[in-house]
């Protein structure tokens, strides 16, 4: 591909995330988007087949599962693996927040569109699930269910402090990265039991 379409196409998709970032996938035209751009609005439909089809696009540009699967090609301690996974988690969070804020909205909409947003984050999901449930096996971790420890630990990543919300009941300035880092893993180990996190650090 000419650099020239290359350079249109990202163009696209980052107004494409800024704006359904801040309106949502619903309140973006793909007038806006190509205003955005500095593009023709004709390049949508050229490059992509049109909006619902650049929503797609967005995650195939943004997401790095890649980086996951090098990350965790080989088998992990299930508790360094939970300590990495929420570390990257985080650190992803940080590098790009309009794709979190726009998983965040779709999420709680249960609209079309989560269907997009699941095929690409369920190999993370069922990472997370397979470390807990190794390290139960291993004896590492201690909980009931499955199903509602993933719900809990995947609510506290994918609902960090920033979502708005509960902003008027905080009083504290918000934490640094390593700060959320840090808080999310003692909170995560703690819940699951993990005796020898306990005894190595005295958290909790």
């Amino acid at each position: 591909m000419e650099s020239a379409e290359i350079d249109v196409k990202k163009r696209l998709l980052l107004a494409a995330k800024k704006l359904f970032a801040r309106y949502g996938y619903d309140g973006t035209s793909i007038r806006q988007i190509c205003e955005e751009a500095g593009a023709n609005v004709a390049l949508v439909s050229y490059h992509f087949g049109g909006k619902e089809n650049i929503f797609k696009a967005l995650f195939d540009f943004s997401l790095p599962l890649r980086v996951v699967d090098d990350l965790f090609a080989e088998p992990l301690d299930p508790v360094e693996g939970v300590k990495l996974m929420i570390r990257e988690v985080i650190h992803y969070q940080h590098r790009d927040p309009e794709l979190v804020r726009i998983i965040q909205h779709e999420m709680t909409h249960s609209v079309p569109r989560t269907e997009v947003i699941r095929e690409y984050l369920s190999p993370i999901w069922e990472l997370a699930r397979s470390l807990l449930e190794e390290g139960r096996k291993q004896g590492a971790f201690r909980f009931r269910s499955l199903d509602t420890t993933f719900l809990y630990i995947w609510g506290g990543l994918l609902f960090p402090r920033d979502f708005a919300l509960f902003e008027p009941v905080l009083t504290e300035p918000a934490p640094t990265m390593e700060q959320k880092i840090e808080d999310l893993t003692g909170f995560v180990l703690g819940a699951l039991a993990c005796e020898a996190e306990r005894g190595v650090t005295g958290m909790w």
